[in-house]
C-alpha cells in the first residue's frame, strides 16, 4: 500500500512533466488556480494518474478536487478501495 507522501511525490512528478515551469508545486498548489492547467491538461493529467496508479478516476469526484493534496486523497482512497 502507497502512503500519502508516496502518491504525492508521485503526483507532484507527474504535474511537473505536464506543466513546466511549475517548480514550486506541493499539497497545497491549486491545480487550476496555481498551475493554469486548463480541461485537457486536467484530463491529461487523470489519464498519466490513472496509467500511474493503476486506478480509475471516476469523473465525479473532480468538483471535490481544488489541490493537489485533494487529488492525492482520492487517489489514495481509490486505491484502499481495490
Amino acid at each position: 500500500m502507497m502512503s500519502y507522501q508516496d502518491i504525492l511525490a508521485e503526483l507532484i512528478a507527474t504535474i511537473r512533466a505536464l506543466a513546466p515551469g511549475a517548480d514550486e508545486v506541493d499539497e497545497h498548489t491549486e491545480l487550476v488556480g496555481n498551475l493554469g492547467l486548463d480541461s485537457m491538461k486536467v484530463m491529461n493529467l487523470l489519464q498519466e494518474i490513472e496509467d500511474r496508479f493503476d486506478v480509475s478516476i471516476p469523473l465525479n469526484v473532480l468538483p471535490d478536487v481544488r489541490t493537489v493534496g485533494d487529488l492525492a486523497d482520492k487517489i489514495q482512497q481509490l486505491l484502499q478501495d481495490q
